[in-house]
């Protein structure tokens, strides 16, 4: 089988991103259950690292070349992220410490697994403009069981922004702080 995952891209793609909708909404499904929702986030967020297992760093996008201006690129990202926050009347939600933890913890696994493994293995099969349509679909189809369908959208949205960043930069470093900051202001 680990033959097969290896020598044949479009499998390998097929099965890295049925791994990880299954994470994804097994995560969500283990959140429901009373008192499991930070470990099911801790949990379900180191699940889909795990897609990564095995890649390069540098095929992941991960690096610290250039880290002045993945930094730079990852707080404008943001600031786009936040444009519709912005336009909500309200306070600021402040979250509690094991809840942020847990969002950050996921944020930077969602961003390993979805623009990291898959963008790199769906840009090995096909070239940047599968890989960023792939992933967009991927991340939807994920977020379908946590969010209204109302926000669907804006979730397909926010993934090809950071899709088509980490197609055109080369780079995951942006979309993992952008991610993050996204998460813990939302």
């Amino acid at each position: 089988m680990l033959a097969v995952l290896r020598t044949r891209p479009a499998v390998r793609a097929g099965a890295l991103a049925a791994y990880i909708l299954l994470v994804e909404y097994a995560r969500v499904l283990a959140s429901e259950i009373p008192n499991a929702f930070v470990p099911a986030l801790l949990i379900g967020g180191f699940g889909l690292a795990a897609a990564a297992w095995g890649i390069a760093p540098d095929r992941l996008g991960l690096g610290t070349s250039r880290l002045p201006m993945r930094v730079v690129g990852g707080l404008a990202l943001a600031v786009v992220l936040l444009i519709p926050t912005a336009v909500r009347v309200g306070t600021i939600a402040s979250l509690p410490v094991d809840i942020a933890f847990a969002a950050v913890a996921v944020s930077v696994c969602e961003e390993i697994a979805f623009r990291g493994a898959l963008f790199a293995t769906l840009d090995e099969l096909g070239g940047g403009g599968l890989a960023v349509v792939g992933t967009t679909a991927v991340w939807t189809a994920a977020h379908a069981l946590s969010h209204p369908p109302e926000f669907l959208f804006a979730v397909a949205a926010a993934g090809l922004l950071l899709a088509v960043w980490r197609m055109a930069f080369r780079d995951l470093v942006a979309p993992v702080i952008a991610h993050v900051i996204a998460d813990l202001a939302l």
